[in-house]
């Protein structure tokens, strides 16, 4: 099964999203064409409602232990309550860093 549909599915059934993206952002980095190593999500979920960020990336890391472990290198993470996403971030979701390749340059 493909890392990224992997991810859809653990989320959405930890989660129950209303809005979920999980975007393959592979093809942005120095990695073999067809690679699923670097992934955007913005996830949506009133399960956030009162978390602050750190507790809800850990909750999504732990969703995803499995994969963070051997297959995912690189995890951009945009988490939003309903009402987060619908008084601003539903058009203004942050842009990934570009890579440097690994470099702490």
């Amino acid at each position: 099964m493909l890392v990224e549909t992997t991810i859809e599915q653990k989320l959405l059934s930890a989660f129950e999203p209303s809005h979920l993206e999980v975007i393959n952002e592979s093809s942005q980095h120095n990695v073999p064409p067809g690679s699923e190593s670097h992934f955007k999500v913005v996830i949506v979920s009133d399960k956030f409602a009162g978390e602050r960020l750190i507790k809800r990336h850990r909750a999504i890391n732990s969703v995803l232990a499995e994969e963070l472990s051997d297959k995912i290198h690189a995890l951009a993470l945009h988490t939003y309550t309903q009402q987060e996403w619908q008084n601003y971030y539903a058009d203004n979701v942050p842009g990934s860093p570009r890579c440097l390749g690994g470099s702490t340059a």
